[in-house]
């Protein structure tokens, strides 16, 4: 499983300034950062894994980095990926494809074979970012732009489609 010290260490050979910090109390999952460490959810960034299931072919992974703010819907990654079955991973899953705890999945150090999506509404500022490290007690913080800038994977534009979004209007009498 993935740790601070492993993130620490990468981060150092990329000479990105970043802070691991304590935790005041332990949490089970990204969605208690807020919460713990009084900070914004837009400014909190986690990992959603999926399994996809198309028609043909076998099941597969994908992994969606995104704000607290706006996760990711099931029906807008499949529409991404041309697939009708896209459900929330479950734990054994996450763990096996990410090397991380699940519910505590950072964004950096993901194996290069999962495909990873990158929500198109993170800002790449300078302003910090909290994200989990696979760790109950420690998160990482680090500026929002150095985070962007080392991720891999394809950024994407995950807002789901409205229902009226292939709808023209058309002028009468044409």
């Amino acid at each position: 499983m993935k740790d601070a010290l492993a993130i620490h260490r990468w981060l150092l050979t990329h000479q990105v300034h970043h802070e691991i910090v304590r935790l005041p109390r332990p949490i089970t999952c990204a969605d208690e950062l807020p919460g713990t460490i009084s900070a914004a959810p837009e400014r909190c960034v986690t990992v959603t894994v999926f399994e996809v299931a198309p028609r043909i072919g076998r099941p597969f992974v994908v992994a969606v980095v995104h704000s607290l703010a706006a996760p990711p819907r099931p029906g807008a990654v499949g529409g991404l990926l041309g697939v009708r079955t896209v459900r929330p991973a479950p734990a054994h899953l996450v763990n096996e494809a990410t090397d991380y705890a699940a519910g505590l999945v950072g964004p950096l150090l993901l194996p290069e074979e999962l495909p990873v999506f990158i929500d198109d509404r993170l800002d790449a500022d300078t302003d910090p970012i909290f994200s989990p490290i696979g760790e109950r007690h420690a998160v990482l913080t680090m500026r929002a732009l150095d985070l962007l800038t080392l991720l891999s994977g394809k950024t994407v534009d995950l807002r789901a489609p409205s229902p009226h979004a292939g709808l023209e209007a058309v002028a009468q009498g044409h």
